[in-house]
């Protein structure tokens, strides 16, 4: 019995990381709309995870963590895939952007899937050297371990950011955020009963704060708190639809 329960919480830990992205990716799929989600947070897990390989080389951890990496890597290309698909079908007589035109102004909004995948490989292999040379030195070790988890803890921030800038939480999966509460509370406990690296429960204990940030957010721009922004034709919209006269505000030349 405690071995079944020791195989579900690891088969746990290797899947259950990839599911609040279920949702969102079958949100995005049904309206053809990614502007609420945030494909940083794609770059966040992409680089996160393949520092935590590369860690494992270093300080073996458990292989379900080792396993929930790549995993995590897999479903974020799919993630990637889907949102770029989706971006560039509804932008039109919108110049194409590339990774070999190493523009820092278009990085990580490129018109091809193809060009992620080259950013992601040229990293993987750049970190890849750098940690072969420096693989016996134990503190690059431990401080590649600390920037993989660090990394990952970050991961709210993106779409933090996506939410306060559009004024709005719309198209972003509520599911999402609500599994990555309960998600991120079963790694912590798990990372503390397997006694994985202190990184990891550096890593469960900042990701809960992020979370709290993100329920206030949300609070905050529901009850209107934080307006949402409008374009200028909105507003011109809105002054034609509700004049003055209507909404019976007072006239400033009369005050």
């Amino acid at each position: 019995m405690r071995q079944l329960v020791s195989w579900g919480a690891a088969g746990a830990m290797v899947f259950g990381g990839v599911v609040p992205y279920i949702p969102q990716y079958r949100d995005i799929r049904r309206t053809q709309n990614a502007d609420g989600f945030s494909s940083y947070v794609c770059l966040v897990l992409l680089v996160a995870n393949i520092l935590r390989i590369l860690f494992w080389f270093g300080r073996r951890f458990e292989s379900p963590l080792l396993w929930q990496s790549i995993i995590m890597i897999i479903t974020m290309l799919l993630m990637l895939k889907l949102c770029t698909e989706v971006r560039v079908s509804n932008e039109l007589n919108v110049k194409r952007r590339s990774f070999a035109d190493f523009d820092l102004n278009y990085f990580w909004h490129w018109s091809k899937f193809t060009d992620y995948v080259q950013c992601v490989l040229t990293f993987t292999g750049v970190t890849g050297y750098i940690t072969y040379l420096w693989l016996d030195s134990s503190l690059f070790v431990e401080t590649l371990g600390f920037l993989a988890v660090f990394t990952e803890a970050m991961l709210g921030v993106p779409q933090l950011y996506r939410n306060y800038q559009n004024r709005s939480t719309e198209g972003m999966s509520i599911k999402m955020v609500l599994m990555w509460t309960s998600g991120d509370t079963f790694k912590t406990v798990y990372f503390i009963l397997n006694q994985a690296p202190f990184q990891f429960s550096i890593c469960g204990l900042l990701q809960p704060a992020l979370l709290i940030m993100h329920t206030e957010l949300n609070t905050c721009i529901s009850a209107g708190v934080i307006l949402p922004v409008i374009s200028p034709e909105e507003a011109t919209m809105q002054n034609t639809l509700y004049p003055k006269e209507k909404l019976h505000l007072p006239d400033p030349l009369l005050l």
